[in-house]
């Protein structure tokens, strides 16, 4: 894959290497938006069926990305917090039963956990990782799979950890929670579109998506994939759109009891915006034309000696096999001011994110391996 910027609008003078906070807007995206807002400029070219074509197009066009089977498992959601709250308040949870959550994974992946914790008579897990850095992903990993035990009703995790870009082996967690009738319940937002995810290979009862990171779409609207565990399923509210029938406007007082197939329950109400929704279509077929492997590969590429001369230097970055590539967070060793270091990124227009001890580093294909030449040289100074 070769350098994609002058496909997005970014500031010349920024080296932006804070994906993982929100991403840049393709041009491309931009084009839509605009075109968009003009619609409700003269609604009497806005049909009944404009309603739900935009709709099934976005849901297919997420299926492809995550390799879902069955189009009609997906739905469309306005925020993280919403889809997990459809997940959560579906899972089967008794008595005595146990919550599995991540240490510090973000927040709206555990506020409902807590609630529905509380409503059921369950406790939380918290599975931290190791004190130190030897082996730390690793045997974080490991940790995870030995939480897991037949008092586990589900398992509420990420893909990568939102602030340093720890990789979590969900292939084996997945297996492990079968083995105990345990769900899987993963929080993509900070993967899915740069990191590759087959759910045909790793399953999940529900994987739930911001769409203004990784998948270059706009703020307020996300995607999420239900497995068919959910499809007899409760939603946290009932719109129209999502029963039998309701493309005949004529027929809506016609109360209807069923719910559409599958995942459509499960979509907000007032899911076939018309702005928002055709911009994010725009950006995922986007990122199936470049593949979240090519993605990944570049973001490997661009980073690979940067990260190599920062770990020469005492900082300590996840071993490659258990981080992603588009996000990963850098440890300071003690010799390093970390207000300094700061200070000069701010100066240098370097765009990081501060993640609890890590500085978060999350490239694009719209970055250099110049631009990791500049942030090395901040942290070289202070070496």
């Amino acid at each position: 894959m070769q350098h994609q910027k002058s496909l997005f609008d970014i500031t010349e003078n920024t080296t932006y290497l804070n994906c993982a906070y929100m991403s840049p807007q393709l041009k491309s995206v931009s084009e839509v938006g605009l075109k968009s807002i003009l619609k409700k400029a003269n609604p009497d070219k806005i049909f009944p069926e404009d309603f739900f074509n935009q709709r099934e197009v976005l849901k297919q066009r997420f299926a492809a990305l995550i390799t879902a089977p069955d189009y009609k498992n997906t739905a469309i959601i306005p925020s993280v917090s919403y889809g997990i709250a459809n997940a959560a308040n579906n899972v089967p949870i008794k008595k005595g039963e146990e919550i599995l959550l991540i240490d510090e994974q973000f927040p709206s992946n555990v506020y409902i956990w807590q609630e529905i914790a509380q409503k059921n008579e369950a406790h939380i897990t918290v599975v931290k990782p190791p004190k130190d850095f030897k082996n730390r992903g690793a045997r974080w990993n490991a940790y995870i799979l030995d939480a897991i035990t037949k008092n586990t009703a589900v398992v509420a995790m990420c893909h990568v950890h939102w602030a340093d870009g720890t990789l979590f082996d969900l292939k084996n967690i997945r297996q492990k929670t079968k083995t105990v009738n345990a769900m899987l319940v993963i929080d993509g937002t900070q993967s899915i579109g740069a990191l590759p995810f087959s759910v045909q290979e790793i399953e999940p009862d529900a994987l739930i998506c911001g769409g203004y990171k990784w998948m270059l779409g706009p703020y307020a609207i996300g995607m999420a994939y239900y497995s068919d565990a959910f499809n007899d399923g409760t939603p946290i509210e009932h719109n129209w759109m999502n029963r039998y029938h309701s493309e005949d406007f004529t027929k809506l007082t016609q109360y209807e009891e069923r719910f559409k197939e599958k995942a459509a329950r499960y979509s907000v109400g007032e899911s076939s915006n018309f702005i928002l929704t055709p911009m994010l279509i725009r950006s995922i077929e986007q990122l199936l034309e470049w593949t979240p492997t090519a993605i990944q590969e570049y973001c490997k590429t661009i980073a690979m000696t940067a990260v190599q001369k920062l770990r020469d230097l005492g900082c300590f970055i996840e071993e490659d096999n258990y981080r992603a590539h588009h996000l990963f967070g850098i440890y300071l060793p003690e010799h390093i001011d970390f207000q300094k270091l700061n200070k000069q990124l701010k100066q240098e227009n370097i765009m990081v994110s501060i993640r609890g001890t890590a500085i978060r580093v999350s490239p694009h294909v719209y970055n250099s391996e110049e631009e990791f030449d500049t942030l090395l040289q901040c942290f070289s100074n202070y070496a």
